[in-house]
Order: structure tokens, then C-alpha cells, then sequence
């Protein structure tokens, strides 16, 4: 399991990660699925999401580019099911989460060296 973990913390990106790592472990589906929940204590697509869900946190927070853009960047084809999937996650919407934890939120303080 830890090579599977691994390896997703590079590609969780790509699409169907979750047979990806089926394929890596070699073991059945269901087997794999039993192993990764005891090893991890996460579903298999449940500890896909968190860990995208908190790629999606720090672009969030470092750069400008779009909701829909970030969404895309870690996994996410469709917009909506993004958005949704963050608020449920993170207890924000991506939106509020970029104003309240962006490092833009310090632009309307001047810094005094």
C-alpha cells in the first residue's frame, strides 16, 4: 500500500487513479480496496479526493489562477463537481477559501520595514 500511496501523492492527477494503483498492487479490487482502507483508514477514492482537495488548497492560496482552472489541475474535468466536492471537504467553497487563506487577503495592509 505505501507504494500505491506514493505513487498517487505524484499522479493524482491523472485519470482513474484508483485503477491505476489496482493495476501497481496487483492484488483484486475489492482485496485492494480492503488493504488500502486498513492501511490508510480512507477509502481508495476517498483519499484521492483529500489529497486533491488539499493540492486544490494550496494553489488556492498561492496563485490567481481560476476556480475552474485550479479544478482542472488536480484531477477535476467538471467545474461544478469540483466546487461541490471542495465545499463538502474543506467546509468552504473555493471561492471563500481563496479569500480567507489566499496571500492576497494581505493586500490592503501596508508593510512598514
Amino acid at each position: 500500500m505505501n507504494d500505491c500511496q506514493v505513487w498517487l501523492a505524484e499522479h493524482y492527477a491523472v485519470l482513474d487513479p484508483v485503477s491505476a494503483m489496482i493495476e501497481r498492487s496487483g492484488l483484486p479490487p475489492t482485496t485492494f480496496a480492503r488493504r488500502f482502507k486498513r492501511a490508510t483508514g480512507y477509502r481508495p477514492m476517498d483519499y484521492v479526493h483529500t489529497l486533491r482537495v488539499e493540492e486544490a488548497k494550496e494553489m488556492l492560496e498561492m496563485s490567481d489562477c481560476t476556480i475552474d482552472h485550479v479544478g482542472h489541475e488536480v484531477g477535476y474535468e467538471d467545474p461544478s463537481s469540483f466546487r461541490r466536492l471542495f465545499k463538502r471537504k474543506a467546509g468552504l467553497t473555493p471561492s471563500d477559501y481563496r479569500r480567507r487563506f489566499g496571500s492576497r487577503r494581505f493586500d490592503r495592509y501596508e508593510l512598514v520595514h
